[in-house]
């Protein structure tokens, strides 16, 4: 819960605002000085608006430790800057400071220092991941080696998604400060370091009835020690769903705050175990639980069962899925790229797109990010690029003008993708939006897309679909109209559209849009220039209904009637 607490009657209106918004926020009523301390002891992140003097003056004795102090953010009375107080990692107040300002259209100030050099902040790497921070990591002396340049050790005995990391962050197989370490091993660290242990364990169980957590969890315990594995990463427990009800077994995931998974006898059965056990067979429908169950999970076994009088375990390795990011960087004018693909660019280590695309958002990657630029018609090249970078278990953005999905690079990677990483698809504004929007609003009612260019698709096909659309009274968008090595396409399909269409049907062309070059023609379909049409253009064909009203092309929806 995050908690709104305002001192004057603007800053109660700014902070109203915010929490009809957002579900997650709650507006603390009364003064600060009553309000800010039942916020405190309530809420995970604060926002004050309040004067950056009165603010730390009434948060200075509530200050305990930044480990589990909530992030504050403090909001000017007019609302033009949203600055973090505390906590600005470790207690989220960075992160809270840009969502308030993307809200109430204020500006961020982040003076943290990572953050202001646009490097990883240590408390918070892998967060999201479920990284969990070893107490005794040395996070002062390792970050003031990152930002003074100094070269940092990376050991990590897996690939993660971790995002573009900084130049003097070197990968290293030897253990030497300053160090960051990324494992579940519980190996000698030298100092300073700072330690990450990833969710990448699962332990199988079986259990008699009855068995109690205790015993589970000690022998749990010394199967974690005798593998020589960190209890932090542990991720989860698995076991036979005939076990569902059994006290021990959930109070055992309870106190290792982990979920608990259930397996069918029948799914278990079918796997192959080192040690299956007959008894076991007779008692619960399968021969194994305990090391089933981790296989069933997806891991990969580094631990075969141990047993103590009424529990077993196993243990498990789970693979890392990397993330693949399709984005859709808009038409043009870099204010249209969205926010959600500046957070995903900002997340991916490695780019790959057409070099035209990638030169747009260069200057919003972080440092160390790679970029791949295959040329044009190396488009499957491009997804399996991507992929393979996420398959390792690393973070990579494919690029796209307009929407990823639209005539755009989502669809060759998804074909190729089969489950193995984590996939977001980020939309963007498509190159028919853009269009409609200098020329008015032609997608006012039903319409469609079509590409004209017959490299993918037969023209035949292409001629039938042009049809389809006129006959159904489509507004009809064109893409790729027109090239130098295929001119007669765009000029075929006004002759079939003029028999169905009135020649006066308006039409709109847009070149370059929200580019320096943005040409915009309202013509109608007889007179339409096809000479004047290229590849950087869409065309509109407006339908029956369509008109031009003030200069711009409308499509009513109907509301009049």
């Amino acid at each position: 819960m995050l908690g709104l607490v305002a001192a004057t009657a603007n800053g109660r209106r700014l902070a109203s605002h915010l929490a009809a918004a957002w579900e997650d926020a709650r507006l603390y009523e009364g003064g600060p000085k009553e309000a800010l301390p039942r916020a405190w002891e309530e809420c995970g992140g604060i926002v004050l608006f309040l004067a950056a003097g009165a603010a730390v003056r009434l948060l200075a004795p509530l200050l305990r430790d930044k480990r589990t102090d909530p992030g504050v953010v403090c909001v000017d009375d007019a609302g033009r800057f949203a600055v973090p107080l505390a906590g600005g990692h470790g207690g989220g107040a960075n992160a809270l400071a840009r969502r308030v300002a993307a809200t109430l259209g204020a500006e961020p100030v982040i003076t943290t220092a990572s953050d202001a050099l646009n490097l990883p902040g240590l408390d918070a790497l892998g967060r999201e991941l479920g990284f969990r921070l070893e107490e005794d990591s040395d996070l002062a002396a390792v970050g003031a080696a990152l930002l003074s340049g100094e070269r940092v050790n990376l050991v990590c005995d897996r690939r993660w998604p971790l995002g573009p990391l900084p130049e003097n962050v070197a990968p290293s197989g030897e253990l030497e400060p300053p160090l960051i370490l990324i494992s579940d091993r519980t190996v000698p660290v030298p100092r300073p370091a700072a330690v990450y242990r990833p969710p990448t364990l699962l332990a199988g169980v079986g259990s008699s009835r009855g068995a109690g957590a205790e015993e589970i969890l000690k022998l749990l315990e010394r199967s974690l020690a005798e593998a020589g594995l960190s209890p932090r990463s542990l991720a989860a427990l698995a076991t036979v769903d005939l076990k569902a009800g059994e006290e021990g077994l959930l109070r055992a995931a309870e106190a290792l705050e982990v979920p608990l998974r259930f397996y069918p006898a029948e799914e278990l059965a079918g796997l192959e175990v080192p040690n299956p056990s007959e008894e076991v067979r007779r008692a619960v429908g399968t021969p194994s639980v305990a090391e089933a169950a981790v296989l069933a999970s997806g891991a990969r076994l580094v631990l075969q069962k141990r047993k103590s009088q009424n529990a077993t375990v196993a243990l498990g390795r789970l693979p890392v899925r990397g993330r693949l990011y399709l984005i859709g960087l808009g038409p043009g004018d870099e204010s249209l790229i969205p926010p959600l693909a500046r957070n995903a660019l900002a997340r991916a280590e490695v780019v790959v797109g057409l070099e035209q695309y990638v030169r747009r958002v260069r200057h919003l990657l972080r440092p160390g990010t790679r970029v791949l630029t295959p040329p044009l018609g190396q488009e499957l090249q491009r997804a399996e690029l991507a992929l393979a970078e996420a398959r390792a278990g690393g973070s990579a953005a494919l690029v796209s003008g307009g929407d990823a999905g639209v005539y755009g690079m989502a669809s060759p990677a998804l074909e190729r993708e089969r489950g193995e990483v984590e996939v977001t698809v980020v939309p963007g504004i498509t190159a028919a939006q853009a269009a409609a929007a200098l020329l008015g609003s032609p997608l006012g009612h039903d319409h469609c897309s079509i590409s004209l260019s017959d490299l993918l698709t037969p023209w035949e096909t292409i001629r039938e679909r042009i049809l389809c659309a006129a006959r159904g009274d489509f507004v009809i968008s064109l893409y790729n109209p027109r090239s130098k090595g295929r001119d007669r396409q765009l000029a075929e399909v006004r002759r079939l559209l003029l028999a169905h269409r009135d020649p006066e049907t308006p039409v709109g062309i847009v070149t370059d849009a929200y580019r320096p070059e943005e040409r915009v023609t309202l013509t109608d379909l007889a007179s339409l220039p096809v000479e004047e049409v290229g590849m950087r253009s869409i065309v509109i064909v407006g339908s029956s209904r369509t008109r031009v009203v003030a200069g711009r092309m409308v499509t009513p929806r109907g509301y009049e009637g």
